[in-house]
């Protein structure tokens, strides 16, 4: 190069030749890929791309439009889905929750054994419950999942649910009775029922 007077003596490092060489098989192999997926058509893994359209808020044909997409609000589920889905509840809180996490109740730190008859409770631990079967999977949240479940949604759940002045202030513990002061109907309600 030095020796040729037209053209301008610049120093080039050798791994710059090798760095453009591994660029030019890089894109060489990703050129092949393309070509491999456009000739396979909609069989292969670019079939995704197909359907980005109905996930970005297009309606598939046979789809109806009032289907959930994901799971609903457990209070605005009506029988046989509705016990179905308490059921489902329960266990988990029954099997998971209550022997794991619910050390022995206080005053401080109130359960209730009937914990299904407050909607206050069966809405947070469903909504809890939800999170738990998402963040759990490693393949959808990784290995963190669980820390963030308990930081952002058991941890939560238990302060509304436990306090001496939450939905449960009413159920005492005492010779195997739980009293409970269930909220009264509310004045609207009275006139429906009066009516």
């Amino acid at each position: 190069m030095a020796d040729d007077p037209g053209l301008p003596d610049f120093e080039v490092p050798v791994g710059l030749f090798q760095d453009l060489e591994d660029l030019k098989a890089q894109v060489a192999a990703l050129s092949e890929q393309v070509k491999e997926l456009n000739e396979s058509g909609a069989d292969g893994p670019g079939e995704a791309f197909a359907d980005e359209g109905a996930a970005a808020g297009e309606e598939s044909e046979g789809e109806p439009e009032d289907e959930w997409q994901f799971p609903p609000f457990i209070l605005l589920l009506d029988s046989p889905a509705y016990d179905d889905e308490l059921r489902a509840l329960i266990e988990w809180v029954e099997g998971v929750l209550v022997p794991g996490y619910l050390a022995e109740p206080s005053s401080d730190a109130r359960w209730c054994p009937n914990w299904f008859e407050h909607p206050v409770a069966i809405a947070r631990l469903h909504a809890c419950w939800l999170a738990w079967q998402e963040l759990t999977d490693p393949a959808s949240c990784g290995y963190t999942g669980p820390s963030v479940w308990h930081r952002d949604h058991l941890d939560p759940c238990l302060r509304e649910l436990r306090p001496s002045n939450g939905p449960f202030a009413g159920c005492t513990k005492g010779e195997h009775q739980v009293d409970h002061r269930m909220p009264a109907i509310v004045p609207s309600a009275w006139r429906c029922a009066q009516e």
